[in-house]
This record gives structure tokens, sequence and C-alpha cells, in this order.
């Protein structure tokens, strides 16, 4: 088959690599449907993580299923399956408790942008749709296994209830997802942080009620400005830099929340400051599986079309494309096609 692989910060090439092989009982090879390239992937592609030896990359799939362990048997040949970045066997304690992404047998997905994958414990993981959706809900779908999963955890862990005011830090593909989460969750305002025109029409599109261009201490300051000087009820940090954290905590009101889900870099949490706000802070990997079923159902009876968020497709093999594309910014999220 064949796959991306980084080599090095900018060099990510299309190769041939062997074809996965169930290695484990709990095993299931996919054949992918489509693929992409998401926003951290980036970390490594800026040189802003270690790359080591060349390997392969990609984290987000939905795909048909070719093959099963013996001890699968949630899914089978030929359905049509989405899963999590993060694998569970969805019966462990963390699982039971909603927290799949902590699972005590987890790994992670790295080998997604190719055109077969192998995905560990199956049975927790995948879930089939009842019937092959139709091709043009397949971006929206696998937006779910991710993106839009993601946005909805940055929303449910700053308790976004209806009625509120939220603000979404960041305006990537997790971050226009997490509009979809607060207006689903039933927040009345929404107020996005971006400075990016068709972003912003996208936001609007999917729920937002106000656009903030300023950053640091300006976007803090017209935050309060747009809530009466207090702060939002909810924050969603969808970014993971240490500037957007900070917007993010001095954005909520005493008593608020912020749900932060950009993978944090140099970001540091002062204690005392923490302490004396009242803000609460709950984020962390995604728990995508808890949430499958209700989103896939979501995107099959046209509640919501995060698949939107991809403003480029592209053949698999133009892959190295579609990372220097949203590197410059040329795109918001790269849909890729074997």
């Amino acid at each position: 088959m064949r796959g991306a692989v980084i080599h090095a910060p900018g060099d990510v090439r299309f190769e041939t690599l062997d074809d996965p092989k169930i290695l484990d009982p709990t095993d299931a090879i996919i054949r992918t449907a489509v693929t992409c390239v998401c926003g951290s992937d980036l970390w490594a592609w800026r040189g802003l993580e270690p790359i080591g030896d060349p390997h392969p990359m990609g984290h987000e799939y939905v795909g048909f299923v070719e093959e099963v362990g013996s001890e699968v048997t949630s899914v089978e040949p030929g359905q049509f399956v989405i899963g999590s970045f993060a694998t569970s066997d969805n019966t462990c304690a963390n699982c039971r408790n909603g927290f799949q992404s902590n699972c005590v047998h987890r790994e992670f997905m790295s080998t997604c942008q190719a055109d077969y994958v192998r995905i560990p414990h199956a049975q927790g993981t995948l879930v089939a749709t009842d019937e092959h959706p139709a091709e043009e809900l397949w971006p929206s779908l696998l937006a779910v296994s991710d993106v839009m999963g993601t946005g909805w955890w940055a929303a449910d862990a700053a308790e976004v209830g209806p009625g509120s005011t939220a603000v979404v830090v960041g305006d990537g593909a997790v971050g226009l997802s997490a509009v979809i989460a607060a207006r689903e969750m039933g927040a009345e305002r929404i107020i996005v942080m971006s400075r990016h025109a068709s972003r912003q029409k996208l936001a609007r599109e999917f729920g937002a009620t106000d656009i903030v261009t300023e950053r640091g201490d300006e976007g803090i300051a017209r935050v309060k400005d747009l809530t009466g000087g207090i702060g939002a009820d909810s924050v969603l940090e969808c970014v993971g830099t240490a500037q957007a954290m900070q917007q993010a905590l001095h954005s909520a009101r005493p008593g608020g929340n912020v749900g932060f889900v950009g993978v944090p870099h140099e970001v540091a949490v002062d204690g005392q400051e923490l302490f004396f706000s009242h803000v609460g802070l709950r984020g962390g990997p995604a728990p995508v599986r808890r949430y499958l079923p209700d989103l896939i159902d979501r995107v099959l009876t046209g509640r919501i079309e995060p698949g939107k968020v991809f403003d480029l497709s592209l053949p698999l093999d133009q892959v190295a494309e579609g990372y220097k594309a949203m590197d410059e910014r040329r795109a918001t999220k790269a849909l890729l096609k074997p």
C-alpha cells in the first residue's frame, strides 16, 4: 500500500509501505474511504515537535472493514465504520466512566494517511453505520472521528448550557466544530476569536453571533466589553498555545469554565491566579468514542455538517500539499481521498 511518512520538518513523502496485518485478535483492518491532515500534525511539520526516525502520519479515518481478528464481533467485513484517534476497549473503568481516550489499553492512532489502516481494540473503538452512507456524508463523518468530537468535548468540558454565553478561542477545524457544539448545546451567544475572513464566515454559518479579531489583552478586553465587563460562562480553548490559554482563562467569568482541547505547547498555568479566579479548568484528549453514536446520528440526519471545515480536497498521493496549504493558511483542513 501507499501512505504518508514524515522524514523531517517540512518533509512529508508518499511512500510504499507494508500492508497492515492482524497482529492481535482484537484488531481490524480497514480500507480508507477518506482521511485528512490535522492541525496537530503541523506541530511536527513546523519542527515544534521531535520527529525522530521517519514514521507514518495521520490519526483521522473512516472506511470499510476488510478483516477482523477472532475476538472482534461488533463490526464485520464490508461495513462502513468510524473510529477515534485514541483506541479503547470500551470496557475498562475509565471507558465506563466516559473517558475512553484514557482507556487503560489506549493507543493513539498514527498511520491513517494511508490506503489501509490497522485498528487496535476494534471492538471498542469502531462504530459501524447501518448502511453505507452516501459519499457526500463522508467528510462530516470523518470530522466526527476527531475535530467534531474534540470540539464537542471542548463545549462539554466548559459546561456550555442553554442560554449561556460561550467564547471559542481558535478558528481552526476544532474551533469551528466547537461552534457547532456550543450551538447544539443551547448557547445563546457564541463569540469566536478569529482573524480570517473565510473562517469567520463559516463560524457565522455554524452559529457564531460575534467575532473578535483582537488577541492577547486586547482580545480579553473585547470579550469583557461584550459580556458587560464580567466574562463568558464557558470558554473553549482550541489552539494549545500559551497565549490562547491565557486568553481563555481571562475571558471566563468568575465561576465560569474553560474547556481546553488544543494540545498544550509551552503552556503554564499560574496556580495562585487560577485559585482566586474561581474559573474551572478541564480538558485533555477528547473522549470521542463517548460521543460517536450521537454525533454520527446528527450527521446522518442532517442536523450538523462539520465536513464543511474541509476547504481543500486532494488525492492522497498529494498529502504533502495538504500539509503545506494548511501551514500557509491557504486551507483550514485538507481532505485526502485514496
